[in-house]
C-alpha cells in the first residue's frame, strides 16, 4: 500500500489502519496474539495502529508495547493513534462509577502521559479525543492539548465521534489544526453522509478514519431487511470485480476518501479489507450499493 496524507497538514499513515477497538476479551489479549496481528498487518504494507486508553480492557498499549520493542523495525516506520476521553467501569479502575466522558486538561495530559508508558514511546503520532465533555473547561481542553504537542509528546490532534458543531466548536480554541476525524460508517450505517459531518471532514481537507467498516460483520451475516438487500446487490459487484463482498464494501468507503479501521483479528478478514485497494469500482457500482443501503435515492 502507498502511504497517503492524513490531511493537509497531517501525517502520512497507510490507506488502512488496525485499531484494537475490538479487543475485549481479557482471555484472548496476549502477546502471541498482538504479534500476530501485528506482523500480518506489516506484511499487508499495514503500518498505521490506533489504540486508545481503554481498549483490550486498558492492556492493548502495554502488549503492543511490549511486541514492538522486541522487534527490529524502528519505532519512526510505524504510525500509532491513540485516544481518550470515553470512560468506562472496570475493575482496574474503581474511581469510574459510570460511563462517562472526561476530556479536561487534567484526564488528557494524564492519559498521555500513561500511554506514552505503556506503548514505550516517546511520541503519539496522532492523539484523538473520543467524544467531547459538554462540561469540561474547553479553553483549558485546548491548552492542555497545544502544550502536549509544543512537549513532542504529541506529533498531532484529531477527533472521534464528534458531531459537527463539536469539531467546530474544538477547532475554534486550538491554533493547532485538527487532522482527522475517526466515527463509525459503513454501509449498513451512513449517517454521516446526511448529518454534514463527511462534508465537513471534506471542507477541512482530512480524510475520515472510520471504525467498523464492514459493519462488525453484519454486512456478511446479518439478517435484517437492510442487511439482506446490501448484501445481495454486493454478491452481484462481487462476482463481478471477482473479489469478496467485504473487499467490495470497503472499496465503497475508499470511493469517498475514507481509510477503513480495521477491528477484526480474523486473518482472513484483513487481506478481504486490504485488498479492497484493488477494486476501481465503477460511479454507477457505488450508487447501486448506496440505493440499496437507504432503499431509495433523494431526488
Amino acid at each position: 500500500m502507498q502511504k497517503i496524507y492524513l490531511s493537509d497538514a497531517g501525517p502520512k499513515v497507510s490507506p488502512a489502519v488496525y485499531g484494537f477497538y475490538r479487543w475485549d476479551s481479557e482471555a484472548e489479549n496476549n502477546a502471541a496474539s498482538m504479534e500476530k496481528i501485528v506482523n500480518l498487518c506489516l506484511e499487508l504494507d499495514i503500518n498505521t495502529f490506533d489504540h486508545a486508553d481503554i481498549y483490550g480492557s486498558s492492556r492493548c498499549e502495554e502488549l503492543f508495547g511490549q511486541v514492538i520493542s522486541q522487534k527490529s523495525f524502528k519505532r519512526e516506520d510505524l504510525v500509532l493513534f491513540t485516544k481518550c476521553g470515553l470512560r468506562v467501569p472496570h475493575a482496574a479502575d474503581s474511581s469510574v462509577r459510570v460511563k462517562h466522558y472526561d476530556t479536561s486538561a487534567q484526564h488528557i495530559t494524564r492519559s498521555v502521559e500513561n500511554s506514552l508508558k505503556r506503548l514505550r514511546t516517546d511520541y503519539i503520532d496522532i492523539f484523538l479525543l473520543d467524544h467531547l465533555d459538554p462540561i469540561s473547561n474547553l479553553e483549558e481542553t485546548a491548552i492542555a492539548l497545544e502544550k502536549l504537542k509544543k512537549s513532542g509528546k504529541v506529533n498531532n490532534i484529531g477527533v472521534a465521534n464528534f458531531s459537527v458543531f463539536q469539531h467546530q466548536l474544538l477547532a475554534s480554541y486550538l491554533h493547532t489544526p485538527i487532522v482527522t476525524h475517526h466515527l463509525e460508517f459503513n454501509l449498513l450505517n451512513t449517517a454521516a453522509l446526511d448529518n454534514g459531518q463527511l462534508d465537513y471532514i471534506k471542507q477541512r481537507y482530512m480524510r475520515p478514519l472510520v471504525s467498523a467498516p464492514v459493519a462488525s460483520g453484519r454486512i456478511a451475516t446479518g439478517t435484517d431487511e437492510q442487511a439482506v438487500r446490501v448484501r445481495r446487490k454486493l454478491q452481484e459487484a462481487a462476482a463481478k470485480y471477482g473479489v469478496d463482498i467485504e473487499s467490495v464494501a470497503v472499496a465503497w468507503l475508499i470511493k469517498l476518501g475514507a481509510l477503513p479501521l480495521i477491528g477484526t483479528r480474523d486473518e482472513q478478514r484483513i487481506r478481504n479489507i486490504a485488498n479492497a485497494f484493488n477494486i476501481q469500482l465503477d460511479h454507477q457500482d457505488w450508487y447501486e450499493l448506496y440505493t440499496a443501503s437507504r432503499g431509495e435515492i433523494q431526488e
